[in-house]
């Protein structure tokens, strides 16, 4: 198993790196095009502001390539919704992969959300084996509403999508890598995929 690690300067690399190591991949990381294009599979991590991390991607010359890329790629926190259209973050212009807006969450919530909490309304191969209501650890303070490319919801102050899917590309606001056994079930599931 060819796994890569999008590397453009933001994110949370070695958390990912040890969670897949305990799954027995290695998983490598790269700013390297071609190396990009030929692994099987892909993680777009992030984390931070969603300005300065998309002005990183654009810098890296890696944005527009990501949104071409045919092998299945995870976004994780940030990297979810760097794949969206637009974020209220930094008025900031996104990849585009996912037709939905980035949100920040009402001022009458205590922000960034960092929390465990519930994930439901599971609806893709990224969850099985993966209950209904199972938790997972967040922390943000913006957030992707509930829309046609949602796979998992939850709520804090209103319900929103936690999770995307739209063909080979996924993200997922949580972090798995963080999740414990139900995270390091949504990683193993995102190998077999």
């Amino acid at each position: 198993m060819d796994l890569r690690i999008i590397d453009y300067g933001v994110g949370n690399i070695k958390s990912i790196q040890f969670a897949f190591k305990r799954l027995g991949v290695d998983a490598k990381l790269t700013s390297d095009l071609d190396e990009i294009k030929s692994a099987d599979k892909l993680i777009f991590p992030g984390v931070g502001e969603a300005n300065f991390a998309m002005n990183a991607l654009q810098k890296s010359g890696l944005s527009q390539s990501i949104k071409e890329l045919k092998q299945p790629v995870l976004g994780i926190c940030l990297g979810m919704q760097l794949m969206c259209a637009y974020s209220e973050e930094g008025n900031t212009a996104c990849l585009g992969i996912f037709d939905a807006e980035v949100k920040k969450f009402s001022n009458d919530l205590k922000v960034p959300q960092i929390a465990w909490n519930q994930i439901f309304q599971l609806k893709s191969d990224l969850f099985h084996g993966i209950k209904e209501k199972e938790f997972m650890y967040l922390v943000h303070s913006y957030y992707v509403p509930n829309n046609a490319d949602a796979i998992a919801t939850t709520n804090y102050g209103i319900d929103y999508a936690s999770a995307l899917q739209k063909d080979n590309f996924y993200g997922v606001q949580f972090h798995p890598e963080k999740s414990g056994e139900a995270g390091a079930k949504l990683l193993a599931n995102f190998l077999s995929l």
